[in-house]
C-alpha cells in the first residue's frame, strides 16, 4: 500500500510508519519543519513540509499524491482550546475535504474513547477536547469516504503485547501505543473493514485475529 500519515512525527504516527514499512508499504507524511523531513528521508519516508493549521485544502490534497489511504493521527492531546479547534476539529474537516479533492477513498482517523477520564473532574479545556473529537467523528462518519475511526483507550508507552480487545464497544482501560499502531496497520490492510467505528483496549486476542473478527462479509 501507499499511505500518507498526518501526524507522522507523533508517537502513534511514527510507530505506524514503522509497522507499514515492515509490511513493505510506502509511507509519506506531513511535517512542520525541514529538519523533520530530512530525518524521515533517512528512514525512506518522503515527507511534505506544511502547517496543517494554515495550509489550504488544495495544498493538503496535493501533498497526498497518489496514495491508497490517508491516516489522521495528529492531535492536541487535550491542550488549549485554540489548538484543539485547529487540529482536532478544523484539521479533521480539512483532511476530509482534501481526501475527497485528491480522489483518495480511504481515510482512517485516530480518535478517543468517549469514556476516557470520565471518573475525573476535568477542566473546561479537556471537556472541550472530548466534544471536538466527537464532532470530528461525526463529520467523518457522515462523509461518503471509505472511512475508519479507531478509538483507543488511555495511551501508554509500554511495550506492545501484540494482543488487544477490538470491537464496536470496549471497556476503557489503557493500551500501548505500539499496539495501536500495529492494529491500525492491520486494519488498513483489511478491505472488509469499512465505514466502521472500532474501540480498542488492551486484551488477549492477537491483533490480526481481532481485526479479522471485525471484518464484514462481502
Amino acid at each position: 500500500m501507499n499511505v500518507f500519515i498526518i501526524g507522522i512525527t507523533g508517537k502513534i504516527g511514527g510507530l505506524l510508519a514503522e509497522e507499514l514499512q515492515a509490511k513493505g508499504d510506502t509511507v509519506h507524511g506531513l511535517v512542520r519543519r525541514d529538519e523533520q523531513r530530512a530525518d524521515l528521508a533517512t528512514c525512506g519516508i518522503n515527507a511534505t513540509v506544511g502547517d496543517l493549521a494554515s495550509m489550504s485544502v488544495e495544498a493538503l490534497a496535493l501533498s497526498f499524491g497518489n496514495v491508497d489511504a490517508v491516516v489522521f493521527s495528529a492531535g492536541s492531546n487535550g491542550g488549549s482550546v485554540e489548538d484543539t479547534k485547529t487540529i482536532d476539529g478544523d484539521g479533521v474537516t480539512k483532511a476530509i475535504e482534501a481526501t475527497h479533492r485528491a480522489g483518495v477513498s480511504r481515510l482512517a482517523l485516530v480518535s478517543v474513547l468517549p469514556e476516557s477520564w470520565r471518573e475525573r473532574t476535568l477542566g473546561d479545556d479537556v471537556e472541550y477536547y472530548f466534544a471536538v473529537k466527537k464532532e470530528a467523528d461525526i463529520a467523518l462518519s457522515r462523509s461518503n469516504l471509505d472511512w475508519l475511526i479507531v478509538r483507543p483507550s488511555l495511551l501508554v508507552d509500554d511495550p506492545g503485547t501484540g494482543t488487544v480487545s477490538l470491537g464496536p464497544a470496549e471497556i476503557h482501560g489503557q493500551v500501548a501505543r505500539a499496539d495501536v499502531a500495529a492494529t491500525l496497520a492491520e486494519l488498513l490492510h483489511e478491505p472488509r473493514i469499512s465505514q466502521q467505528i472500532l474501540e480498542l483496549n488492551t486484551g488477549t486476542t492477537p491483533i490480526r485475529d481481532a481485526v479479522k473478527a471485525n471484518a464484514r462479509r462481502r
